[in-house]
């Protein structure tokens, strides 16, 4: 779980309903969007999986102790990882590992700063960063910074009594995870040709929540040396297999806060708004188990 799942509750800001998610009231009752589990059930069409197969992956109305999945958004889980650990994976991890590898491109010897960097995205981010080779700088609040240290961080910024832009360090790449930096803020914090990928954003406007960053400096780009950028994140198995490496060969972990019973699926979510939450939540459900449908077929 992480703060997706209150927007995709509350339906702020008001541009993800235009995005699928319900124009007058939620498109989806039960908001979860990740899983693991224990495959219960496949249909008549799907191959590559079997019942008993252990599985993570993303589907719809996941809190709950049954859920139904698609195999195209399906992986084998990383067998070091609990049930728990797991589901903490697909959306946050899949979304760092675009934002490092495909629109940050980050390379060894590169220097990135990652805003956010306890939160549920920039965690991963994180790791993801260390594991290209770069020399990582994680930004995050007072009380979080030690978990940004244990994530892998070279260096770290306390957001409440630091500038990362005081210009006296410049990133190759910034991926921005959840801040609410001015566009001409983070780009003080980039070199000459630097790349910026503002991966989310948390304000208080209701209509674009600061998704408007994205936009605009996608629209800014093409007249600047600096390249600057946002994107839509895809949900896609090759992402969870490229993941499970990394956390099999010990490069990458969930940053896991707590994991809440099912009937406490509530309380999870305030956990989550308070601000305190040190990279993901969980919902666990006993016994975790899951049917997969025939390929094409409805969920």
């Amino acid at each position: 779980m992480d703060r997706g799942t209150w927007h995709v509750m509350a339906g702020l800001p008001l541009a993800i309903r235009l995005a699928g998610f319900g124009l007058r009231r939620p498109r989806y009752a039960n908001p979860g969007r990740n899983l693991a589990g224990t495959v219960e059930a496949v249909g008549a069409h799907v191959t590559g999986f079997a019942v008993g197969d252990e599985v993570y992956g993303t589907s719809t109305s996941t809190f709950a102790e049954y859920a139904a999945a698609r195999p195209a958004m399906l992986a084998p889980k990383p067998a070091n990882l609990s049930f728990e650990q797991a589901a903490t994976v697909p959306v946050s991890g899949g979304t760092a590992l675009q934002a490092v590898r495909d629109h940050g491109r980050v390379q060894a010897g590169e220097r990135v700063l990652v805003i956010g960097a306890s939160g549920g995205v920039g965690s991963f981010a994180v790791q993801l960063a260390k594991a290209s080779g770069a020399e990582v700088t994680g930004v995050a609040g007072t009380g979080k910074l030690d978990l940004v240290r244990a994530l892998g961080a070279d260096h770290v910024v306390d957001h409440t009594r630091q500038d990362f832009a005081d210009g006296g360090t410049r990133y190759d790449v910034v991926l921005d995870t959840g801040g609410n930096a001015r566009l001409s803020r983070l780009r003080r914090a980039l070199t000459p040709r630097g790349r910026l990928v503002v991966v989310g954003g948390e304000t208080d406007g209701r209509l674009l929540g600061g998704s408007d960053r994205g936009i605009r400096a996608a629209l800014l780009s093409p007249f600047l040396r600096q390249q600057l950028g946002t994107f839509v994140a895809s949900e896609r198995a090759a992402d969870l297999i490229a993941l499970t490496e990394l956390i099999e060969a010990g490069e990458l972990t969930p940053a896991l806060d707590r994991s809440y019973p099912l009937s406490e699926v509530a309380t999870a979510v305030r956990h989550l708004l308070d601000g305190k939450t040190r990279g993901k939540l969980a919902v666990s459900v006993s016994p975790a188990r899951m049917h997969t449908p025939g390929t094409g077929s409805t969920p």
